[in-house]
C-alpha cells in the first residue's frame, strides 16, 4: 500500500517548478516580478523576423544558375546585381542548382528583396559553396545605414527607467518634432541615450579597467537605443518594444539625457540566405593573426533571415552585425573540424543588433565562442533550442550588452557564461546585463551580477560557478564577483520556453505555428 502511495505520489507530482520571477499566474498568463525600481524580465517575443511569430517568405525563383567547373563568383554576382536592378516589386531569389560552386572572392548583397537560395545543404545532393584561393567572405549583406535627426530633440523626464519598460515621459513631446501640433506620432523612430560618465563607470567598477601600459575605457562611448513609438498621450510615449538595459539619472550629473526623433534609410530588408552549405578550406587558425575563411556577414539590414544553412570550416561563420534589426537565423548548422591554435577565439554566430532569433541552430567546435553578443547591444536577442557539442561557449563577448535570452539550450560539454571578462581581449570588462538563462542545459555556468543590475538563470542544469574579474599581470585572483539570481538550479522550470510562451501570450497561438513551434513546446522540456 505504502509503495503504491509512493509510486502515485512520485507520478502525481511536478517534475519542473515555476520561476519567481516569470510565473505562470491563475489565468495561465506569465507573471512578473519587480525589483524595488521596477526592473523586471524583458518580454522578449518580439525577436526575429518582423518582430517574431511571423512565417518566413518563400520567395518566387527570378533567375537559376548552374555550376560551370571553374570560378562562379563573377555568375552569381551577375546575376544578384541584375536582380537588384529590376523594380523591388519584381525582385525575387537566385536559385543555384545542386553541385560546386567555386567562390574566389566575396559575394555581395546591396539591394533589398534579393534571396540567394540553394538546393538544400546536403553534401551529396545540395547546393555547396566552396570557397578558393586567398581567404575571404564567403556572402556579405550590408546595407548604408543612415540615421538622421528630423526637429529639436527633447529631454528624458524620468529619474529612473527600469529595464523592461515601455513607457517612458519626455519633457515636451511636441518639441520634437515642431511642424507638428501633436509631435511624437505612432509609428516615429526615437533615439534614446544612456550617457556613459565617470560617475556610472565607477559605480560598475569599470572606471580602472587597463591593461598594462594600455588604458581602457570600456564602453567608450554612449549607449544608445532606437525605438518605434506605439502610442502617445500627452508627455507619455509608449514603444513597441521594451527597453532591455535601465536608465538612472542619479549618475548623470543633473543633465537629462536626451531624447530626438530620427529618420532611418539605408537598411536592406527582405534579403535571405537559404538552402545551401559553405565550405572553407580545412586549416588549424592562429585567430587575428592568419587571414580568414568567414561565412555570412550582415550589416544595416532589418526583416531579414539565414535559414536552412550549414557552414564548415569557416572562422567566423554568422554574424549579425550593426544596425541589425528583426531577423531570423533559423535551422544554421557550423562545424569546425580543426582548432583554433590562439588565445583569441573565433564565433561560430555572433549578434550585434536589436529583435534577433537564433532558432534551432547547431554548432560543433573546441575552444570556440559557440555565440557571442558584441559591444554596446541592446536587445531582445534569443538563442532558442539549440545544441553545440564541443567544449566551446555560448558568451557574451564585450563592453556591456543588455537583453539576452538563451533558452532551452544544450551544450552538453561546454558552458554558458554571463561574466565580467576584465582585461581579456582589449578589455572587455562587463559583458551582459538584464539577461536570462532558462531551462538550459550544460556542463557548467558562471552568471555574475554587475552592479545595479540583474542576470538570471532559472532552471538551468548544470555546474553553477563562481570567479573573480580576469586582471592581466594579476599573480593572484581576486575577490569572487556577486552571483546572478540563481532559480530552481537542476529543476526546469514552466513555462519550458520562456520565449514561445511570451509569442504565445502576445500574438497567439498561431505564431507558435509559424516559426515552426506548437502549444506543446511550452510544457515539453528538452
Amino acid at each position: 500500500m505504502y509503495r503504491t502511495l509512493a509510486l502515485l505520489l512520485l507520478l502525481t507530482t511536478p517534475l519542473t517548478a515555476q520561476s519567481k520571477w516569470a510565473h505562470l499566474g491563475p489565468n495561465g498568463r506569465l507573471v512578473y516580478a519587480q525589483s524595488p525600481s521596477g526592473d523586471h524580465i524583458v518580454d522578449f517575443s518580439y525577436a526575429g523576423y518582423h518582430a517574431g511569430g511571423v512565417a518566413l517568405p518563400n520567395v518566387p525563383v527570378i533567375r537559376t544558375l548552374k555550376p560551370s567547373g571553374a570560378d562562379d563568383t563573377a555568375a552569381i554576382q551577375s546575376a544578384i546585381d541584375a536582380v537588384s536592378a529590376l523594380p523591388p516589386t519584381s525582385r525575387g531569389a537566385i536559385q543555384l542548382a545542386p553541385g560546386i560552386f567555386h567562390l574566389a572572392t566575396t559575394l555581395n548583397i546591396t539591394t533589398s528583396g534579393i534571396v540567394l537560395r540553394g538546393s538544400g545543404p546536403d553534401e551529396a545532393t545540395g547546393t555547396i559553396l566552396q570557397l578558393t584561393g586567398d581567404p575571404h567572405l564567403a556572402l556579405k549583406i550590408a546595407g548604408e545605414f543612415k540615421q538622421t535627426p528630423i526637429g529639436k530633440p527633447t529631454t528624458l523626464t524620468d529619474t529612473y527607467v527600469p529595464s523592461g519598460a515601455t513607457i517612458i515621459h519626455v519633457a515636451d513631446a511636441s518639441a520634437i518634432h515642431p511642424a507638428a501640433a501633436s509631435a511624437i506620432h505612432p509609428g516615429d523612430t526615437l533615439l534614446l541615450v544612456k550617457p556613459v560618465t565617470p560617475a556610472w563607470l565607477k559605480f560598475m567598477g569599470m572606471d580602472t579597467l587597463q591593461r598594462p601600459g594600455v588604458p581602457e575605457h570600456w564602453v567608450g562611448e554612449d549607449l544608445t537605443v532606437r525605438r518605434r513609438v506605439a502610442a502617445v498621450n500627452g508627455n507619455a510615449i509608449t514603444l513597441e518594444v521594451p527597453l532591455t538595459d535601465n536608465i538612472d539619472t542619479k549618475f548623470l550629473n543633473g543633465i537629462p539625457p536626451p531624447v530626438t526623433r530620427i529618420e532611418v534609410t539605408g537598411q536592406l530588408s527582405e534579403t535571405g540566405i537559404e538552402d545551401l552549405r559553405i565550405v572553407a578550406p580545412a586549416r588549424s587558425v592562429d585567430y587575428r593573426a592568419d587571414a580568414e575563411f568567414d561565412g555570412i556577414a550582415m550589416t544595416a539590414a532589418v526583416d531579414s533571415w539565414i535559414r536552412n544553412v550549414v557552414l564548415q570550416d569557416t572562422t567566423n561563420s554568422i554574424s549579425i552585425a550593426l544596425n541589425t534589426e528583426r531577423i531570423t537565423v533559423v535551422k544554421v548548422d557550423v562545424q569546425q573540424r580543426l582548432a583554433v591554435t590562439s588565445s583569441a577565439k573565433n564565433f561560430e554566430f555572433s549578434a550585434n543588433g536589436t529583435q534577433i532569433l537564433f532558432d534551432r541552430i547547431t554548432g560543433h567546435g573546441d575552444d570556440v565562442f559557440f555565440f557571442a553578443t558584441q559591444a554596446r547591444q541592446q536587445g531582445p536577442v534569443v538563442v532558442l533550442h539549440c545544441r553545440f557539442t564541443g567544449d566551446g561557449r555560448i558568451e557574451p563577448h564585450q563592453r556591456w550588452s543588455t537583453g539576452l535570452l538563451v533558452d532551452s539550450c544544450d551544450v552538453p560539454n561546454g558552458g554558458i557564461n554571463l561574466k565580467n571578462r576584465g582585461t581579456m581581449g582589449s578589455g572587455h570588462g562587463w559583458t551582459i546585463g538584464w539577461s536570462v538563462l532558462w531551462n538550459n542545459t550544460t556542463a557548467s555556468l558562471l552568471v555574475q551580477l554587475p552592479p545595479g543590475t540583474a542576470n538570471w538563470s532559472i532552471g538551468d542544469r548544470g555546474e553553477q560557478q563562481s570567479a573573480a574579474m580576469p586582471v592581466t599581470g594579476s599573480h593572484g585572483h581576486g575577490p569572487l564577483l556577486p552571483g546572478g539570481i540563481i532559480e530552481s538550479p537542476n529543476k526546469p522550470v514552466q513555462p519550458a520556453s520562456l520565449y514561445l510562451e511570451q509569442l504565445r501570450e502576445r500574438l497567439g497561438p498561431t505564431a507558435l505555428t509559424n516559426i515552426g513551434y506548437s502549444p506543446t513546446d511550452l510544457t515539453t522540456h528538452p
